[in-house]
């Protein structure tokens, strides 16, 4: 199946060289570009993408703010893509207030290509982009020093089991699928279930959020262990 994809910036030499290299994938279809956020929700809206590129810097409309646009769309709306922030580290304060409005990671915009690459297919396969750990460390930063305005987050903890609430801190943690099955003793099918049914009962979208959830609601905390 083609992944069909949108890029969002409002440099034309990064536009042209992401859309020259995905395009040459195979299983990969670039759609439709924009210069900005603004245009880049209306391009998205017709153009029905499996994953948006966005930066996170651009004129009319940033990124943060387009990507809330695409993710909480108004009444008739129905298609929600998956959003891939672009960034550098300048900037991360902004990508993670992307990850918490539904964005499924962040990529730097100066990655190998193959990064790029693999991140499309990532997150066009709803797995979230965690990686490399250094995102991870700066998840737990921005959620401690910035409280979540959710109401007691805590409290939907109290519906997970033992072992779904064991899952939820290993992924908080960035484990794989296959790592927190090793840890655990489990088959990694067994794992798979085990996250869908917190994503489902604590209403998240996918890893990203819950990573940003489990530190929030005070499940893991920066530098423990």
């Amino acid at each position: 199946m083609t992944i069909r994809v949108i890029i969002v910036d409002d440099q034309a030499m990064v536009r042209a060289g992401f859309a020259a290299l995905l395009a040459a994938q195979s299983d990969i279809d670039v759609v439709g570009e924009a210069a900005d956020g603004r245009a880049g929700v209306e391009v998205s809206r017709t153009t029905h993408p499996d994953v948006v590129l966005m930066d996170v810097r651009m004129p009319e409309m940033d990124g943060l703010a387009a990507a809330r646009a695409i993710l909480s769309p108004p009444p008739g709306v129905v298609h929600l893509p998956k959003v891939l922030m672009l960034t550098t580290f300048d900037v991360d304060d902004y990508v993670y207030e992307a990850l918490r409005a539904g964005a499924s990671g962040f990529l730097l915009k100066d990655a190998p290509p193959a990064d790029l690459i693999a991140a499309v297919r990532i997150v066009a396969a709803g797995e979230a982009l965690l990686a490399p750990s250094v995102t991870r460390r700066l998840i737990a930063d921005f959620a401690t020093q910035r409280p979540a305005p959710r109401k007691d987050p805590s409290l939907r903890l109290k519906g997970l089991t033992p072992r779904e609430t064991e899952v939820l801190e290993l992924i908080a943690r960035g484990l794989s699928n296959r790592e927190i099955a090793d840890q655990l003793v489990l088959a990694e099918q067994t794992v798979k279930t085990h996250i869908g049914r917190v994503l489902a009962k604590l209403a998240l979208r996918d890893r990203a959020q819950a990573v940003i959830f489990a530190y929030e609601s005070g499940l893991v905390r920066p530098g423990s262990s």
